[in-house]
């Protein structure tokens, strides 16, 4: 049976999609070298659309405005530039209420584009352009360490990381939070009040990396302006121990945390990449594993959820277990020294 994996790895490619919204133009070339807050597409888009009923302003039928109308799809009108004008000794006439552009025009009606923004694409990870990917974005490649997780409020940033964990336990207090640690990644442990997230935003932080967080703080979480990335779950779980090792181990190292939301149908996941020297391009690493004795898993699901373990054996058939359910198992050697049986469904390689 193949299991989904969870990349924890010292060293591997990592190759990335970057990627506007919306057309737009793309300013770097392929082969190029890019850093993290590099702009590599750019667009204009707006957040509003103004609909001008101009038959019904003028009084006159749609196809009588139609006529009346002096602009066209993908003009750019100023504030109060003049759209229609109507017949008669005191003609009335329809202005554009703001700045904007036409999208569209027919049935007597107008539909402007305002409140217009630029914007601005950057790199977010180091590394080489491999593909332009026109009008939209390219795709980046680099090579370091790569700890995914298992939520993100979908910011990114990158910043230098420091380390405020003793141990996997750890937990993130608003005493912990100085002004030394004003503009940097915090690798953080768990974080169970709201007052702690507001404290990191006042510093202010660019990003922490949890173990877990408590239920309660995830629409605090979703509002900040920085990136959040949990590594295990909801509720008071301490960071597995193949994360902590990995991430412990590069404190002061500069890293990006891409806290993207997690997408089941496109495997994207919220991830931290730290990015390394290397003379050659490492090996990609796999999406999907065959379960196998031998290999390093983590638990998904309670009682035993986040822990890392090996497989020992994968049982034949089906196997009961202590809820009464029956399902293809493996047997778990988890980091404690306790075996257990697991259901393969509730594993996943971590790799």
């Amino acid at each position: 049976m193949d299991a989904p994996v969870l990349h924890v790895i010292g060293l591997t490619s990592i190759v990335r999609e970057r990627l506007l919204p919306v057309a737009g133009t793309v300013n770097v070339r392929l082969q190029q070298k890019v850093t993290p807050t590099d702009v590599v597409a750019e667009t204009r888009w707006a957040r509003e659309h103004v609909l001008l009923d101009v038959a019904r302003l003028l009084n006159v039928s749609p196809a009588m405005a139609d006529r009346l109308i002096k602009c066209k799809v993908d003009d750019r009108l100023s504030a109060a530039t003049e759209v229609a004008v109507g017949r008669g000794l005191f003609p009335r006439s329809v202005r554009a209420p703001r700045e904007g552009r036409v999208v569209a025009v027919g049935g007597g009606q107008v539909l402007m584009e305002v409140g217009e923004t630029k914007l601005e694409l950057r790199a977010g990870i180091p590394g080489t352009v491999t593909q332009i990917i026109p009008n939209r974005g390219v795709v980046i490649q680099t090579a370091g360490g790569l700890v995914q997780g298992v939520w993100g409020n979908g910011r990114m940033d990158t910043g230098l990381l420091v380390n405020l964990m003793e141990s996997p336990e750890s937990v993130l207090t608003v005493g912990r939070l100085d002004v030394s640690l004003r503009g940097s990644i915090i690798l953080a442990g768990m974080v169970k009040d709201a007052e702690t997230l507001q404290a990191a935003a006042e510093l202010p932080a660019r990003g922490l990396i949890l173990s877990s967080i408590s239920p309660s703080v995830l629409q605090k979480a979703r509002e900040m302006r920085f990136p959040i990335l949990v590594t295990d779950g909801f509720g008071a779980l301490p960071m597995n121990s193949a994360a902590y090792k990995l991430l412990s181990t590069n404190s002061k190292r500069e890293v990006t945390v891409n806290a993207e939301v997690y997408d089941r149908y496109t495997g994207a996941r919220p991830e931290v990449i730290i990015p390394l020297p290397v003379a050659s391009d490492p090996p990609a690493p796999r999406e999907a594993e065959t379960l196998a004795p031998g290999l390093q898993v983590r638990m998904r699901r309670p009682p035993a959820m986040g822990m890392i373990g090996t497989i020992l054996a994968i049982k034949p058939g089906l196997t009961t277990l202590p809820s009464g359910l029956r399902a293809h198992a493996a047997e778990v050697k988890l980091e404690n020294g306790e075996t257990v049986a697991a259901p393969l469904v509730n594993l996943e390689v971590v790799g």
